[in-house]
């Protein structure tokens, strides 16, 4: 599990609101008129801010990672 599962007000995640996010954010992309009340609506059980939320910490989670900031989880052989 991510660390930006538990941090914030969002709360806790399924699987499945996750899944339904990043389809919502492919379809909804940012030009989308009330892009947040749509994509909440997509996952359920979310409020448009939440999915802001989840959003803005996601793209800085991927942004420390491509800075080198967060090591890529090791594979046993």
């Amino acid at each position: 599990a991510s660390s930006s599962m538990s941090r914030g007000s969002s709360g806790n995640w399924t699987v499945s609101q996750n899944k339904a996010f990043e389809t919502a954010l492919a379809v909804y992309d940012k030009d989308t008129p009330d892009r947040w009340v749509n994509v909440a609506r997509a996952v359920g059980g979310k409020t448009p801010e939440e999915v802001k939320r989840h959003c803005e910490i996601l793209v800085a989670d991927v942004q420390c990672i491509k800075k080198g900031r967060v090591p890529y989880p090791y594979r046993r052989g």
